[in-house]
């Protein structure tokens, strides 16, 4: 009976230590979706709009392992600039988890960012590209798919620039940068 319950102690300790306190990216998506500082929505890979592009066959594979992209932005004002400030910080907290890899910094002249990715080097399931201006807010983009290969999707990024995005639907993220 003494042996069970040392078992039982020592396997409650392990799963208490191996529970994350660090917000995921997920959670911090949910828990500010509906907070009035952000713009919280998700676009269907089909906006892309890349049926009528004409796409290699890596392209294709490439676009097929897409399936949508979440958008979370931070509008700074000048009420909101603390809450900026720590809203900011949380995010590049948990981008500093070692569960994402760094694939390239930007710096640009509308902010600072960086693009990461989470998953095996040849079988990416996210990519995160977030970007930040002191004057304007940031924003976070989640690219989500099932086994997204980066060359491909490098290439598949190249023919973007063909497709007919459809602006309307992006008009709502414009607007709240704008405002």
């Amino acid at each position: 009976m003494k042996v069970i319950k040392r078992s039982l102690g020592i396997a409650l300790v392990l799963l208490f230590f191996s529970c994350s306190s660090t917000q995921s990216l997920q959670e911090y998506y949910v828990d500010n979706s509906e907070n009035p500082n952000f713009l919280s929505f998700d676009l269907p890979a089909s906006l892309l709009n890349m049926n009528e592009v004409a796409l290699t066959p890596e392209q294709k594979k490439a676009f097929t392992s897409l399936k949508k992209l979440n958008v979370l932005a931070f509008k700074k004002t000048k009420d909101n600039g603390t809450a900026y400030v720590a809203e900011k910080a949380t995010v590049k907290a948990i981008l500093k988890n070692d569960k994402y890899q760094e694939l390239m910094k930007l710096n640009t002249s509308y902010g600072k960012g960086s693009i990461k990715f989470s998953g095996d080097e040849d079988a990416i399931d996210e990519v995160v590209i977030y970007g930040d201006s002191d004057d304007k807010g940031f924003m976070l983009i989640r690219v989500l798919g099932d086994n997204m290969n980066p060359a491909n999707l490098m290439q598949l990024i190249q023919t973007l620039e063909k497709s007919n995005v459809d602006g309307k639907q992006l008009e709502s993220l414009i607007g709240f940068f704008n405002k």
